[in-house]
């Protein structure tokens, strides 16, 4: 029986080393590159749930650009065998297209409002400048002209003010009120007076009061702060009101001590479609 031989230092029993006589070649190992995969993967979701948000499609367009780049990259290399991930690069690839496709649809929609919003609002200023250019009759004398629901009135509080669509709006005489200590928009030292808005949908339309914002001055035409605090100083119109029914909200105004006397309350129960009405009345 012959003892192998091998070179010195090397084990006689052992697998003869790489590159000796009768062992073909192997080749180095390489670590997979699969970091341009899991980076796709995670900008798509990521990209995704921004662009679904309707103030952040922006953000979820450029995470879906940088996922789609890449997904491309890191399935090129899947194809090739340098990354073991091909799967997720193409996954990461696909809710990056989906994020642009979803981003492009909110800029198409987020557009086409604000042009809509724009021409109401030339169709409206067009409409104030006939209104206003109109010449008056032959020989016909000047009078005051009789509150309009687009000049209205100032009222006092606990007044209704009724919309020619049958829409009725009152506000109640301020009562003085007392912010909670982890109150917003108060000033230590100021007044504080809650009045309630009441909206009545006398229209034979549902009416969205979301859009209802109320205002208020003091006696020295400053503008009053409103308040928030935990115990709904002002609460905010939401929702749909349906013919036929109302909806109530109490808001708060801060108001300083030397002007505190008189409160001017100005609102509208819809952006566009109808024009301010205002109260004014003594808080005492």
């Amino acid at each position: 029986m012959t003892t192998p031989t091998n070179a010195p230092g090397q084990n006689s029993w052992g697998p003869p080393p790489n590159g000796m006589p009768g062992m073909p070649p192997q080749p180095p190992f390489q670590q997979p590159r699969n970091g341009l995969g899991v980076t796709a993967l995670v900008l798509g979701i990521v990209g995704l749930l921004f662009a679904i948000v309707p103030f952040l499609f922006w953000l979820g367009g450029i995470l879906g650009l940088l996922a789609l780049i890449f997904g491309i990259i890191g399935f090129s290399r899947g194809r090739k065998g340098e990354a073991t991930n091909k799967g997720m690069a193409l996954t990461g690839l696909i809710l990056g297209a989906l994020s642009i496709v979803v981003s492009i649809v909110w800029v198409i929609v987020v557009a086409t409002a604000v042009k809509d919003i724009k021409d109401d609002i030339d169709k409206e200023i067009e409409k104030q400048g006939n209104a206003t250019s109109a010449p008056a009759e032959p020989g016909a004398e000047p009078t005051d002209a009789e509150p309009t629901e687009a000049a209205p009135a100032a009222l006092k509080f606990g007044q209704t003010f009724a919309y020619e669509d049958g829409i009725k709006v009152t506000v109640s005489k301020p009562r003085a009120y007392k912010p909670d200590q982890f109150a917003a928009g108060h000033t230590k030292g100021n007044s504080a007076f809650q009045v309630t808005v009441t909206i009545v949908n006398g229209s034979k339309e549902t009416l969205d009061v979301s859009g209802a914002l109320v205002d208020a001055s003091d006696a020295e035409g400053s503008r009053a702060e409103p308040v928030f605090d935990g115990s709904n100083a002002t609460e905010m119109f939401r929702g749909n009101v349906l013919p036929g029914k109302q909806a109530k909200a109490n808001f708060a105004f801060s108001v300083a001590p030397n002007a505190d006397g008189e409160l001017q309350v100005q609102l509208s129960p819809t952006i566009l479609e109808h024009e301010e009405a205002i109260w004014v009345g003594p808080t005492k």
